[in-house]
């Protein structure tokens, strides 16, 4: 375990509560116990798995998020507690009264930190600076709501600088492409418990809006903060063909790196709290903002 998440990868584990802690046995043998008050995301990607009903309930009551993976580390399915924030019925009814306008200056706000945070990282990966510049540009026209999808252009320039020019993100592919879906997991997982930590309603987006995607408003939330897994992995995969538990702890190890806030150095764990309670204010105060912490003043650790 690293940075409170619990990856379970092999096949034939029953998991177990035992006097305060996540017991692993494999038929009648224990392999091993963790305290369950340092869990924070339980990762189910081995096949055959079986839990007992309490330690799910356990978990549960701790927030903690059951994570199911698929073929390639993509989720299928996240498990959240529905023990209610103490405000939750309020901040849900401003959810929902949340107006277009306002909704789409959050959105804009979002894609402009994503996009600044992408240009960093070539910039970090010693890019040519034409592509650099070509982000920076782009960042200039995001308009409220991004209604010119400049996010998707950014993509376009941002992938092939970043990883080659024959690079195309797919989630189903094996390589680079699995990597990014396993460290994008542990991502959504760790924004998943800030959000509802925070009180919010998961499935009300700000932009993400599809019926079928109950996570919409993790996944707008997250997006700033996907290039920091970007840079990892960029590094990690011209070293490695696949996903060994050493890397896979280096991508998990990344909810540690400290990020530069008002308030001072913060880890990306902590950042994502911040930022869920700062949509919570914004959702009622039309001068607040969202609470960004900049890449760039945080130094390049992750890179490294």
């Amino acid at each position: 375990m690293i940075g409170g998440v619990v990856e379970i990868a092999e096949d034939g584990r029953h998991l177990s509560l035992f006097r305060g802690f996540l017991k692993v046995s494999e038929n009648t043998n224990e392999l091993g116990r963790v305290p369950l008050d340092d869990i924070t995301a339980l990762v189910l990607s081995a096949h055959q798995i079986s839990l007992s009903k309490n330690i799910m309930t356990a978990l549960l009551e701790r927030k903690v998020i059951i994570v199911t993976t698929g073929k390639n580390w993509h989720p299928l399915g996240l498990t959240l507690p529905l023990e209610a924030h103490y405000g939750h019925a309020g901040i849900l009814r401003d959810q929902i009264a949340l107006s277009e306008a306002r909704r789409k200056r959050l959105w804009q706000h979002l894609v402009r930190s994503k996009i600044e945070n992408q240009k960093y990282i070539l910039e970090c990966a010693g890019v040519n600076p034409d592509k650099v510049q070509e982000l920076r540009t782009l960042m200039k026209r995001v308009r409220s709501g991004d209604p010119d999808n400049i996010e998707a252009q950014a993509e376009r320039h941002y992938w092939p600088a970043l990883m080659g020019k024959d690079f195309r993100r797919d989630r189903t592919l094996d390589g680079p492409n699995a990597f990014l879906n396993y460290g994008y997991t542990i991502l959504r997982a760790a924004t998943a418990r800030a959000v509802v930590a925070a009180g919010l309603h998961p499935a009300l987006g700000l932009h993400h809006k599809s019926q079928v995607n109950a996570f919409a408003l993790v996944d707008d939330l997250m997006e700033p903060f996907r290039p920091i897994v970007d840079g990892k992995v960029a590094k990690i995969a011209h070293e490695i063909e696949e996903l060994t538990p050493e890397y896979k702890r280096a991508l998990v190890s990344l909810l540690q790196l400290d990020l530069l806030t008002e308030k001072g150095a913060s880890p990306l764990v902590n950042c994502l709290h911040q930022l869920a309670r700062s949509v919570v204010v914004c959702l009622t105060d039309k001068e607040a903002s969202l609470q960004l912490p900049p890449l760039r003043q945080s130094g390049s650790l992750f890179m490294g």
